[in-house]
Order: C-alpha cells, then sequence, then structure tokens
C-alpha cells in the first residue's frame, strides 16, 4: 500500500514538472525567437546557453550536499520560486521597455542556478518514492516530462504570443511554476535513512560538497564514463545551441520552426514509451552506448538536411534513443550509489558531465557566425558542397556534421573497451541500510579504466 501511495506521489510531481516546463519552454521559445529575429546571430542563443549552464558547473556539489542533508521537498518548492523571480524580472523589463541581451543573460543565470538546486533533489527523491524494479519505467518517463513540454510548448507558444504576446506568455508561465509549488507543498517524499557508507562519508556541509567526487575517485570507470559523457555533451549540446538559428535561416518560418521543435520532442517521447514498455538491456551499458551511437549518427545527418521534412526525420531519429540511454544510466546509478549520497553524487557526474559545455558555447555562436557561415560558397568550399550545399545555413550544417561524426567515432572508441561493457557488473550495488550497532563495511578496491 505504502509503495502504491509512493508511485502515485511520483506520478503526480511528473505531472506537475511537465506542466511547469510547458510555461518556461514558451517563454523560452517566445524571447529567442524575437531574440534571433532582432540580432540576426546565433551568439546571443548560445551565450544565453552558455549562461543556464554555468551554474550547475559552480553550484551543482552545493546542492548535492543541501539534496541530502534537507527535506527535498522544500528544495523543490525554493526552486521553483527563484525560477518564478527570474520571469518576473524578464516579463517587467518587456512591460517598461527595458528589455536588453544582458538583462536576459543575468536572468538565465539565475533560473538555471535555482534548476541547479531542483535537479538533484528530485533525482535522489526518485529512490525513495519507486522501488527498484519500476526504477527503469519510472524513469524512462521521467525522460517524458521534458518531451511532452516540448512538443505543446511550440504549438501554444505559436497561438499565444500572436494574441497576448511575450507579455502574456510570461504571465502563463508564472501561473504554472504556482501550480507546481503548491502540488509540492501537499505532497510527501520521504527522507532516506543514513547508511554505513553515507556515515562514513559525512563531514561539515563545505567539505561536504567535495563527498560526490571523492565517491566517484574510489569507482574510476564511473568517473571515466562521466568524462566519455562531457565529450559527448561537448560536440551535441554545442552544435545543438545552432538549432533554432540553423531551422530559421534554412526555412525562414517561425512556424516551420515550431513544428520541428515538436516533432524533435515527439522523438523523444516515443523513445520514452519505448523504454517505459521494454525496461532496456541488462546490462544497462548495451541500451546507454549504442544509444549515443545512434544519435550521433543522425545529428551528423540533420546538418545534410535541406528541406523540413528531412529536417523533422533526422530530430526525430535524433532524439528516439536519448531517453533510454538517459533512463538506464540514471537506474544505474540509483542501484550502486547508497541513497543518502546520491544528492552529492548524481551532482558530481552532472559537474563532470556537462564541465566542457560552456566552452562549447563560448565558441560555437563565433564559429557559426565569423568562421564556417562566411566560409559558405568561397574558397575551398566546393570540397564540402557536396555534402551540405552552398546556401545560408550551410556553414551550421556542417558544424552539425563534424560533431555528429566525432560524436560516434568516439562511441564506438569507448564501447569496444572491455571495461565499459562490464562497469555494471564490476560496480557494487550499494549496501542495505546499515544498523547503528553494525562495524563499518570494509574499504572497496577502487575499480581502474584498465586496458583490455
Amino acid at each position: 500500500m505504502k509503495s502504491t501511495a509512493s508511485l502515485r506521489t511520483f506520478y503526480t510531481l511528473i505531472l506537475t514538472q511537465v506542466f511547469s516546463l510547458i510555461g518556461s519552454r514558451m517563454t523560452s521559445l517566445a524571447i529567442g525567437i524575437k531574440v534571433f529575429s532582432d540580432t540576426n546571430q546565433a551568439t546571443p542563443l548560445a551565450l544565453t546557453a552558455f549562461f543556464s549552464t554555468l551554474p550547475s558547473l559552480i553550484s551543482a556539489s552545493v546542492a548535492g550536499v543541501f539534496a541530502d542533508r534537507w527535506n527535498r521537498r522544500y528544495m523543490m518548492i525554493l526552486a521553483d520560486i527563484g525560477q518564478a523571480v527570474g520571469t518576473v524580472i524578464l516579463l517587467v523589463s518587456f512591460l517598461t521597455g527595458t528589455f536588453e541581451l544582458w538583462l536576459l543573460y543575468v536572468v538565465t543565470f539565475i533560473q538555471a542556478f535555482f534548476g541547479t538546486f531542483q535537479s538533484p533533489a528530485f533525482d535522489a527523491s526518485i529512490t525513495m518514492l519507486v522501488p527498484d524494479e519500476h526504477r527503469d519505467r519510472a524513469n524512462a518517463i521521467q525522460q517524458l516530462a521534458g518531451p511532452a513540454s516540448g512538443i505543446v510548448a511550440p504549438m501554444l507558444a505559436g497561438l499565444l504570443f500572436a494574441v497576448v504576446g511575450v507579455t502574456g506568455v510570461m504571465v502563463i508561465d508564472l501561473v504554472t511554476f504556482s501550480v507546481a509549488v503548491l502540488v509540492v507543498l501537499l505532497i510527501h517524499i520521504p527522507h532516506p535513512e543514513q547508511t554505513e557508507e553515507g556515515r562514513a562519508m559525512r563531514t561539515s556541509v563545505w567539505r561536504d560538497v567535495l563527498t560526490g567526487f571523492r565517491y566517484l575517485r574510489t569507482r574510476q570507470i564511473l568517473f571515466a564514463v562521466a568524462l566519455y559523457v562531457s565529450l559527448v555533451n561537448f560536440l551535441i549540446g554545442g552544435s545543438m545551441a545552432l538549432n533554432t538559428p540553423y531551422i530559421l535561416t534554412i526555412t525562414g518560418s517561425e512556424t516551420t520552426l515550431g513544428t520541428l521543435l515538436s516533432v524533435m520532442s515527439a522523438g523523444a517521447i516515443v523513445g520514452g514509451v519505448i523504454m517505459s514498455a521494454w525496461g532496456g538491456t541488462r546490462p544497462r551499458i548495451h541500451t546507454i552506448m549504442p544509444g549515443i551511437g545512434l544519435a550521433g549518427v543522425c545529428l551528423a545527418i540533420y546538418g545534410l538536411g535541406r528541406s523540413p521534412l528531412a529536417l523533422g526525420a533526422t530530430l526525430f531519429l535524433l532524439m528516439l534513443p536519448l531517453p533510454m540511454v538517459n533512463a538506464s544510466f540514471m537506474s544505474m546509478i540509483q542501484a550502486k550509489v547508497p541513497p543518502d549520497l546520491q544528492g552529492r553524487v548524481f551532482a558530481a557526474l552532472s559537474q563532470v558531465s556537462l564541465g566542457l559545455m560552456p566552452i562549447a558555447l563560448m565558441l560555437i555562436g563565433p564559429l557559426a557566425d565569423r568562421v564556417f557561415e562566411p566560409a559558405v560558397g568561397g574558397p575551398g568550399w566546393d570540397v564540402v558542397a557536396p555534402l551540405v550545399g552552398s546556401e545560408r545555413g550551410a556553414g551550421m550544417g556542417l558544424i552539425f556534421f563534424i560533431a555528429g561524426s566525432l560524436m560516434f567515432l568516439l562511441t564506438i572508441a569507448v564501447y569496444s573497451r572491455r571495461s565499459v561493457r562490464e562497469m555494471e557488473a564490476t560496480l557494487p550495488d550499494y549496501a542495505v541500510v546499515a544498523r547503528a550497532d553494525e562495524p563499518p563495511a570494509a574499504e572497496e578496491v577502487p575499480v581502474a579504466f584498465a586496458a583490455d
């Protein structure tokens, strides 16, 4: 009965998250279209993505500590309120005619900072609400939250933007924040009991910031895979910051942009549904690595597309495996890491896996605006013209092609290592909750990222 109630709480949280994300994405899309229309450059949107990633690298470990020490429900409420304050600041700037790009960057940073505290609290709460046998499907369903909002938000934004404008869309966003806070106030999320390993690693708050990294240091294969994910995010995350400018440059239509973004999210929805019904492979690594490799191939092909149909098809297939990848990786970590350490470990993994993203986002805008797009049709372009064409947007297309190809080759190289393929068997599951009178667990021998 308790398990049923906990699952009901989990599904309530997911539905609330979808509702809140719809409002946030409507605001983001409306502002993104306006900024690109005003500047006709990719750099401002890439810088916005940069400022949305930066807080995760700065404060994720601190957020992980508080996710393990504080009431996780209150942390999610605080995060929602903080993000709502950012939306209010932007709303006032539009109403008073004082909106400028620097303000968008500041608000993006503020909202991402509060989101950093929400993420580890939510991820670690899943362990307390969902039994292990349901976790793969629960994580797959969680992966549907973003794509579900990604289907609805572009369509609603397109319809409402013409009627109520940017400010009206922001008001709707604030309503969704309010509903999210109310729902989280009314639910109960159990706090984890302390494990022996968690007790041994608990120190002061500021020393605890490094606990997640100390945990990864003793599990070197997990740390090595996180570094690989960082390179993947550098390639796919950086290039996808060009998505809106690329589509608008090729099609010249905001309506087509909204449609293609919805199609992209539909691919993730289908992938999440497949994962929910299937449950993934055992070991999970055989879902994770082929899925990333397929995404790399699709990213490369996406750069070759010149028609809405081709762009939509590749975006759909690009997103299809990612919910399966993310759900499998989440389930693996939840099975291996003690629940009272998960906030800090999730935060450390997030910092490592996103470590190169700010560099990618700082480089990608100037590369597109000053190097690749100006090179279209110039000397030497004939070499790549058969692949990406010679029209506007072809330079960004070449960036997608290079990034996808490198992502695929990198994945093949990592997947070929036996230590990666066997990591789930090598990493021990966390021990059951320890009693106070039990002796400390023996120190584990670190797992090395050894050559075959």
